[in-house]
């Protein structure tokens, strides 16, 4: 083997500087975030106070009220994927009564698993908030807009997809959800379908 050969070799055959460094950085990121994972409440907390220190800048600055529209926009999405369940019990049922829960002992019980887990939800409403800020140090993202009509349009959009998100319907046989004013057999459970699922009220 030649001698340039030798060192072309330990030029390519190491990876470089930059990718070590940012390989390196990566690890020392998820470390963090796995001895974090236990601790939801410290997490949400953290994250609650960066939201508020958002709006504090915001509100100071009487601007970059695009940039805050499209957060909320971005954690709405993420609630929603927080609600819905991973697979559509509806799609899994022949029955044209829709999913059901178990009635019998010998019948398998699917717990319900959520499309975006709880630690994935916190890291990236968290991520969003933080890119936002970082949004509200450059006067391109500084649109001039009027703020109430972007507010009105955002709780317009919260309820109109939360109400097709969120369904909740009574089921044979007829029941409200307090056991005050209904009358049931011994042991009728009250049942409701709510976001795909059903759930026992009472």
């Amino acid at each position: 083997m030649s001698e340039g050969d030798s060192v072309g070799e330990s030029v390519h055959g190491k990876p470089s500087v930059v990718y070590r460094f940012f390989t390196r950085l990566g690890q020392i990121y998820q470390s963090w975030l796995d001895k974090s994972t236990p601790y939801t409440a410290v997490r949400w907390v953290v994250t609650l106070g960066l939201s508020f220190v958002y709006m504090i800048r915001v509100y100071l600055l009487q601007g970059w009220y695009i940039v805050t529209y499209a957060l909320g926009i971005y954690h709405l999405n993420l609630f929603i994927a927080f609600l819905s369940p991973k697979v559509d019990p509806s799609l899994m049922e022949d029955s044209d009564d829709g999913p059901s829960l178990p009635t019998k002992q010998n019948e398998e019980f699917r717990p319900f698993i959520r499309r975006l887990p709880e630690f994935k939800f916190w890291h990236a409403a968290t991520k969003g908030i933080l890119v936002a800020m970082v949004c509200t140090f450059f006067d391109a993202f500084n649109v001039p807009v009027f703020w109430p009509i972007l507010v009105m349009y955002f709780i317009m959009l919260f309820c109109i997809t939360m109400k097709r998100q969120i369904k909740v319907k009574e089921v044979l046989p007829p029941c409200r959800p307090l056991p005050l004013f209904r009358s049931r057999g011994a042991g009728e459970p009250c049942w409701a379908v709510a976001g795909g699922g059903r759930v026992c009220l009472v």
